[in-house]
């Protein structure tokens, strides 16, 4: 860095200041302020004076993460070891085998080989365990997902050998897999509902996510597609870029997707360009509590233009933009710069000045206060109050108020099905019941719409499963949870069974079967009156 870029990280205030200090501490010539030379000065009292040896680097570490939490809740470091895991998830790929799997009972079971993927291409089978990694032994207490990244993950064209345990087989099976960069998909699910209707489910915001998007709308454009559900409940966020991507699909061009400003950020428009492939489906965008950041942006901008219904329950409330600063030592900090505001001018993050505790307890303030059940427990002050081109009131301050109101339905959740969940119960039958079925399901059911179409639980398997979970588990079932969550129990199984049969669309249409919300959404797309009222 030269003396003119840091003259303009000084700008950001008293933790460039700081990180400033950790830069120009080898160069005594740089001229430094009061502040700055009052950091330095404590951190020479401590390294002359203190009466024991101290960890200097981890001493400034901790200052710098305590002086972000001070800023905002989304300012924060990541050392060098933990950036590239970070990141991961927005980069959208690595380098492997190209396998999902599970550990089931102290083995390294293959879920299913990525299609196109170098253990594909070489005959690795969904069901397969992998016993031997490189003439290690890949079973036992020490096999954790570590364990798995560590062995089989590594640079693009090297190779890894593998033993397999391969059900019905009398002999292990080698094979030599050749690794590569392995793509992590963003989009979870895509489906026809129905003859005209499409549905997306979106996770994360990452680099490739406006690519699947467009594949996945020609995919169902393919089959008829007219009207779309693009279900954005539980993603957090992600990359701003692919968020104004993906809106700009359905917004016509010159229109405002979404603008940042800060003290130190001057105003930058994002603005919808031509050529959306999406830009007259009608169209209900699904959000929650979870929905956050990126996803803030699409629906912000899919409401302040009228341009379809959003539906569920209001969004997180993160309008923060953050920036990353390299610092000498490789680490990082993401630094909130800016704050993004909708079309009408709306700013949708919530306060953030009682302190971080407070703010991430807000959900579940949320949900103590009724939000998640009644719409009219949310209170939106008039300075807060935003209209649409077509005259639709709109709220800023604190999420996304959705369109159509979808109440939490929480009366299928008892406590043992809680306890199922978090003890693994759920996955763990799966994973063997389709190991023992798997080629007689495959036989029966030849397509996934087959299998989602025409197989249930029936008692008999159901009985397996509550036996298996009360072998599992200290806490033996009781009739009455039984009854509450059978429902549940039972949907949330077949989906796992299609998962692990097929792909993971399998699940999420199986789960659409009872999910109030999706079956709302089908519901308001189907309702002429409802689109002939707002503009597009």
């Amino acid at each position: 860095m030269n003396l003119i870029r840091y003259k303009k990280i000084l700008k950001v205030g008293f933790l460039t200041n700081f990180l400033l200090f950790t830069m120009v501490m080898a160069n005594a010539q740089v001229s430094v302020d009061e502040n700055l030379r009052k950091l330095a000065t404590a951190m020479q009292i401590i390294h002359y004076a203190y009466v024991d040896t101290v960890n200097e680097s981890k001493l400034v570490e901790n200052a710098i993460i305590e002086t972000l939490k001070e800023l905002d809740p989304h300012s924060y470091y990541i050392s060098k070891e933990d950036l590239e895991a970070v990141n991961e998830p927005l980069v959208s790929s690595f380098e492997g085998i190209g396998i999902s799997f599970q550990i089931y009972n102290d083995t390294l079971m293959v879920i299913a080989p990525i299609i196109g993927g170098p253990s594909e291409k070489v005959g690795i089978l969904a069901g397969d365990k992998i016993v031997e990694i490189d003439g290690e032994k890949s079973y036992g207490d020490k096999i954790d997902n570590q364990f798995v990244f560590d062995h089989l993950r590594g640079p693009k064209g090297s190779k890894v050998k593998v033993l397999i345990y391969r059900k019905g087989k009398s002999e292990l099976l080698n094979f030599t897999i050749t690794r590569d960069k392995i793509p992590m998909n963003s989009i979870d699910a895509t489906f026809m509902v129905d003859d005209e209707i499409g549905y997306i489910k979106l996770s994360r915001f990452a680099q490739t996510s406006h690519n699947e998007f467009r594949e996945s709308i020609a995919l169902l454009q393919s089959k008829g597609m007219k009207k779309l559900i693009f279900d954005l409940r539980g993603n957090g966020g992600g990359l701003m870029q692919p968020a104004i991507e993906i809106s700009d699909e359905f917004l016509k061009a010159g229109r405002l997707i979404v603008y940042t400003e800060g003290i130190n950020s001057p105003i930058e428009e994002y603005n919808a360009t031509s050529g959306g492939s999406l830009e007259n489906e009608d169209l209900v965008l699904m959000i929650d509590e979870g929905s956050a950041s990126a996803s803030e942006i699409v629906a912000g901008a899919i409401q302040d233009w009228d341009r379809g219904i959003v539906l569920g329950r209001r969004s997180f409330g993160k309008g923060l933009v953050q920036r990353p600063f390299q610092l000498p030592d490789g680490s990082v900090i993401r630094l909130t710069t800016a704050r993004y505001y909708t079309p009408t001018g709306r700013s949708i993050q919530k306060p953030y000045e009682e302190g971080i505790e407070k703010y991430y307890t807000d959900l579940y303030d949320r949900l103590k206060n009724g939000e998640f059940v009644h719409a009219d427990s949310i209170h939106f002050p008039d300075s807060l109050r935003y209209y649409t081109p077509g005259k639709r009131l709109v709220y800023g301050g604190g999420g996304i108020m959705p369109d159509v109101f979808i109440p939490w339905d929480s009366t299928t959740y008892s406590d043992y099905y809680i306890d199922l969940v978090r003890e693994g119960a759920f996955n763990d039958f799966a994973l063997k019941f389709v190991d023992e079925n798997r080629n007689q399901f495959l036989a029966k059911y030849k397509s996934m719409e087959a299998y989602v179409k025409n197989f249930d639980i029936d008692k008999k398997i159901f009985s397996e499963f509550i036996a298996f979970a009360d072998a599992k588990s200290s806490k033996k079932h009781d009739e009455d949870s039984l009854t509450t969550s059978e429902m549940m129990i039972k949907h949330v199984l077949k989906g796992l069974i299609g998962r692990n049969l097929y792909t993971m669309d399998a699940y999420f249409k199986v789960m659409t079967e009872i999910d109030d919300g999706f079956i709302k959404a089908v519901e308001v797309l189907k309702d002429k009156k409802i689109f002939a009222q707002i503009k597009k």
